[in-house]
């Protein structure tokens, strides 16, 4: 895969290779193959850690722990980090920003040393953080509100604020460091800031409000994002005027999107949750060239520092599946933390042998067990117990139900209803599909036969406020 390797005609391919990037943009550069000195991160929301693994041998080394589970983490004078999910990198991959949505903190990762080095707090609820191009400061999208904070790279402090539509999902940069596009994730509205003066230049109509994810493709030239809530994927300009070049449909739960150059050609790696997919497409024509099976609800994915590996973290299934993009194939699977959510491949990032020996071990972390629901025309939900030790977490990754209704998931005395003990009420999103949360001692009624009254996980629809007639029960 390395350009400079392909190469036979060095001086009349020259603009090629410098052009051959594998990494998303802001840090194109040249392909590197991938050494036991880089690593692959993900934030893991359920867990509070970011594993790492070797890319190599596809090995996790540990986890660094930013906090404690559920119901330690409810207590008044918790100071970790609650929900650890978004995550970005320094252009020298010395740092880490890992966001955590619920306690509202950025942690800054030394990646020599595994630790954290500092921690800033914004506002409500920030979704992801990208360092600018040049490496001087931090940009976070507060979702919560209708900003995004900008902080300095070497101080960590907040020193300015650029105003956006509310809800800003994330930032990404242009490669010359120019532009900053922020997609939105409750209106439904892209803006691209000049990155100089902060100030807004451009605007892209996005067909529905809930964008998580935005990337830049390798040559400078498109802008892609994900909209979660209606299952699609849009491409624009990168330059101005900023023109729409693309809509296209992906499936339920389309989560993050982003590149690779593979054999000469810019490539697409989208994650489709809903379906347990990364579609891949060509950039060039925007045609779908192959659909991958990965496993239960993809969300991050990042690729290899020479496009030979896709790394995505599989959110119902706590591991990182390692996909060959030669062969459009899974090669590898690695289990990690709970519920991973971004991803990063960070060359030359490695720790000293003695930082990675302080890593943190998965311990229950690594506990999840899974079922899935199905209804009459087969499967559609897949549902996932975290163990937290006292409690566990549920998440279900539901599908294939009537959009933008009401609905429950419940516990029942039997497959098809009976007694009904709502555990979550939800509505469903345009494309039929919602992911549910809920928290407590559940896991002992689904792990397996009980003597006495077993109980089944069910999805009903919603009668006057309560659960009514079962929808979706479990497979067996």
């Amino acid at each position: 895969m390395n350009a400079f390797v392909r190469i036979a005609a060095w001086g009349a391919l020259f603009a090629f290779a410098i052009t051959a990037h594998a990494q998303q943009a802001p840090w194109g550069r040249p392909d590197t193959p991938i050494s036991h000195a880089d690593r692959v991160y993900a934030a893991e929301q359920f867990s509070n850690t970011v594993s790492v693994t070797d890319p190599v041998d596809n090995k996790l080394l540990g986890v660094i722990r930013l906090g404690d589970p559920q119901p330690m983490n409810f207590a008044p004078l918790y100071k970790g980090q609650v929900l650890t999910h978004g995550l970005g990198f320094s252009p020298d991959g010395k740092t880490l920003a890992v966001v955590s949505i619920g306690s509202n903190g950025i942690s800054f990762i030394d990646t020599a040393t595994n630790t954290v080095k500092h921690t800033t707090y914004v506002g409500r609820s920030p979704h992801e953080a990208f360092f600018t191009p040049d490496g001087t400061a931090v940009w976070v999208t507060v979702r919560g509100e209708d900003y995004v904070a900008v902080l300095d790279a070497k101080t960590y402090n907040e020193v300015a604020r650029v105003k956006t539509p509310g809800g800003p999902g994330m930032t990404i940069f242009s490669p010359d460091g120019k532009y900053a596009y922020i997609c939105s994730s409750f209106n439904p509205v892209t803006v691209v800031v000049d990155v100089a003066s902060r100030e807004q230049v451009g605007e892209v109509k996005q067909p529905s409000p809930f964008c998580p994810n935005i990337a830049v493709t390798p040559d400078g030239r498109q802008v892609w994002f994900t909209l979660k809530d209606t299952g699609q994927l849009v491409a624009f300009s990168a330059l101005p005027p900023f023109t729409v070049l693309k809509t296209m449909a992906m499936g339920p739960i389309a989560n993050h999107v982003n590149f690779a150059t593979v054999k000469g050609q810019q490539l697409a790696y989208v994650t489709v949750g809903g379906l347990g997919v990364v579609k891949v497409l060509r950039v060039s024509d925007y045609a779908t060239v192959a659909t991958i099976p990965v496993g239960a609800m993809p969300h991050g994915v990042w690729p290899s520092s020479d496009g030979s590996r896709v790394y995505v973290g599989l959110e119902n299934d706590d591991k990182l599946a390692v996909i060959d993009t030669a062969s459009n194939t899974v090669v590898a699977n690695v289990a990690i933390g709970q519920a991973p959510q971004a991803l990063a491949f960070v060359s030359g990032a490695a720790a000293s042998a003695a930082a990675d020996k302080g890593l943190a071990q998965l311990g229950i972390a690594g506990n999840t067990y899974a079922l899935t629901l199905v209804d009459g025309s087969g499967e559609r939900t897949h549902v996932t117990l975290f163990d937290q030790g006292l409690v566990q977490v549920l998440q279900a990754a539901v599908t294939g139900l009537p959009p933008k209704k009401p609905y429950f998931i419940a516990l029942a005395d039997s497959a098809t209803g009976g007694n009904l003990q709502p555990l979550a009420k939800f509505m469903s999103n345009p494309a039929g599909a919602a992911i549910v949360n809920a928290a407590g001692p559940i896991r002992q009624l689904v792990d397996k036969p009980v003597t006495g009254t077993r109980r089944y996980i069910v999805i009903t629809d919603d009668v006057g406020g309560v659960p009514g007639q079962v929808l979706q029960h479990p497979s067996s």
